[in-house]
């Protein structure tokens, strides 16, 4: 057993007291920036923590980045790194519905009590992406990235979970209803997407259950996006 180091002490690493948010990056610029600072500031304001700064650093000219915003009791703080999730997967993507919980109080805010999330991603095995549940038997987000639906012909967000600001990017100019999606629903879905800054908007080809999977078409958004394609080139 160790001492614990007076830095970690506390509760920014003991109870991940902090908001943050994670930025796509093109060229040395923020992406949808005021819209990731203003869901921030909600999250800010709902933790208690100081309103974040609005000024973004100098930032290197990656192709691709992906920049995080972290506030704390301290102030606001920033990191970048080169975005390189691999190639594209032109057929799709696997995801797994799992038993893991979003936090009732939580699940609308990006902060750093972020275990269920982990939790999702590590029950997701060799899926691409776990998909996480609310108390009541309804579809609630993603580990890494957000939930978009088709079902009956019409686009779908599944309403409790974070407000993805790469999904609202893409459902602009169209058609769409957020409401609850019990799980039971999900094996009549026409067509699925997973949203998130890291990724862009990604077919899913399979939902995969505990005892059931459905499969489907893998159609990518026809788009130029910077914000909305898969980082590559």
């Amino acid at each position: 057993m160790k001492p614990l180091p007076p830095e970690l002490d506390h509760p920014a690493w003991l109870h991940g007291m902090t908001a943050f948010t994670t930025v796509r990056t093109c060229r040395g610029e923020a992406l949808l920036w005021p819209a990731h600072l203003e869901r921030l500031c909600q999250t800010c304001a709902f933790l208690g923590l100081p309103v974040p700064d609005a000024d973004l650093p100098a930032l290197e000219p990656w192709p691709w980045g992906l920049l995080r915003v972290t506030v704390g009791a301290e102030g606001t703080f920033w990191s970048h790194r080169p975005l390189t999730p691999g190639p594209r997967p032109a057929g799709g993507v696997r995801v797994r519905l799992t038993d893991i919980q979003v936090h009732p109080q939580l699940a609308a805010h990006k902060t750093g009590n972020y275990l269920p999330y982990r939790l999702a991603m590590q029950r997701a095995g060799d899926a691409f992406e776990g998909w996480l549940v609310a108390p009541d038997g309804t579809l609630a987000d993603g580990s890494r990235t957000a939930p978009l639906l088709e079902i009956d012909g019409g686009l779908v967000v599944p309403a409790g979970g974070l407000p993805s600001i790469t999904r609202a990017a893409f459902l602009e100019g169209r058609e769409g209803s957020e409401r609850q999606v019990h799980c039971s629903e999900l094996p009549t879905v026409t067509r699925a997407w997973i949203c998130g800054s890291g990724v862009g908007i990604v077919p899913v080809r399979e939902i995969a259950g505990e005892d059931w999977s459905v499969s489907l078409p893998a159609e990518w958004p026809q788009t130029a996006d910077f914000t909305l394609v898969w980082p590559e080139g």
